[in-house]
Parts: structure tokens; C-alpha cells; sequence
């Protein structure tokens, strides 16, 4: 089973992004678990959003407190939450900044495991016009956790978004483009 810890703030898609995981693993045989952890919602709040996936049925139902990978969609948060709390030793983090990944290892401080970085917002700017970086956040989890192959990952994120986007389909090829970039664009893995 591979669990994940999502960190973002309110309104950057955190968990949004973390249900779309839930809906691609589902697509592809597995058995998942997407939900987040309410708080105060609010923009610009600090939220958390899990994923559980695995080959067999999951009978946990709880959040996650070891979890394999953390997302952090927003860097600031570096400065505000433990976001390598509980993160095992041979687990990874993933991190949306334009910074060094040696940088980052800096800030985490004690964290010792791979570090992933990946300019998600730049990424989403120049595809989406706007800051929305879960999409390209998504599709880099996926890489690094070989949850399913890229073609997989294309199939099923267009299907997903003709449904999700039936009424605005001009937003289905930027973000296309999006997962296609963050796939290609994510670094770091040390």
C-alpha cells in the first residue's frame, strides 16, 4: 500500500488533486482512499488532503500518520507546518518552488529521504494562465510513485477532464499540456 500526505492551502486544489489521484488509481485496477482533513476552510488556509492506494482492500480509515510520499503544493508552507513529520526514512517528498532542490534540503532540515521539486506554479501559469498548480502536482506524484505509466496517466486524466470540463472543454488541452510538462519536468530524487 502507498499512502500520501498532501500539503496546500486553501484553493490551490490540494484536495482536489488529491480525489483525481484517488479516481486514476481506481482506473486502473487498484483500491484507494482520496479524502481531506477539515480544518477551518479558507482561502489561503493550510489544508491536508490523503491518499491510500494499494492492490488489496484497504481496511484502514484513518488519516495517515507514516506516510510514504508528502506533497507540498505551496513552498511557504516549509516555514509553517512539519510537513516531513512522520515521513518514512525510504519515502520522498515532493515540493512545488522554483528553489534549489539544495535549498530545500535546507529548509527540511533533519529530512534525510528524496527530495522532488518542480516548478508546478510556473508550469501552470504558462499553461493555464492562472496559479493553479495541483494539475501539474498530480501528474508529478504519479511519476514518482509509478502508480501507472504516463500513456495511462494521459488516457485516463482526458477522459476524467471531458467530464469534469464538459462545460468548459477550452480548458482540457491547457491542462493536458500541464500533466504533460510536470511528468516531464519534475527533478530531484536524491
Amino acid at each position: 500500500m502507498i499512502e500520501i500526505r498532501w500539503h496546500g492551502r486553501g484553493g490551490q486544489g490540494a484536495k482536489t488533486a488529491s480525489l483525481l489521484l484517488a479516481d486514476a488509481a481506481f482506473n486502473t485496477g487498484k483500491y484507494i482512499q482520496g479524502f481531506p482533513e477539515y480544518g477551518p476552510e479558507r482561502m489561503g488556509a493550510p489544508i491536508t488532503a490523503y491518499n491510500r492506494i494499494s492492490d488489496t482492500p484497504i481496511r484502514i480509515h484513518s488519516n495517515i500518520y507514516e506516510p510514504d510520499y508528502v506533497v507540498v503544493v505551496d513552498d511557504s508552507l516549509l516555514e509553517t507546518v512539519d510537513v516531513t513529520k512522520g515521513l518514512k526514512k525510504d519515502g520522498a517528498i515532493l515540493i512545488n518552488t522554483n528553489k534549489d532542490i539544495n535549498e530545500i534540503a535546507k529548509e527540511l532540515k533533519d529530512y534525510k529521504g528524496r527530495i522532488y521539486t518542480i516548478d508546478a506554479s510556473k508550469i501552470s501559469r504558462e499553461c493555464l494562465k492562472a496559479n493553479y498548480p495541483n494539475t501539474a502536482m498530480l501528474s508529478a506524484i504519479i511519476k514518482i510513485t509509478g502508480i501507472m505509466t504516463k500513456d495511462e496517466l494521459l488516457k485516463d486524466m482526458k477522459e476524467s477532464f471531458k467530464h469534469k470540463f464538459a462545460r468548459k472543454p477550452e480548458v482540457i488541452e491547457p491542462n493536458m499540456e500541464a500533466i504533460t510538462r510536470a511528468y516531464d519536468e519534475v527533478i530531484g530524487g536524491k
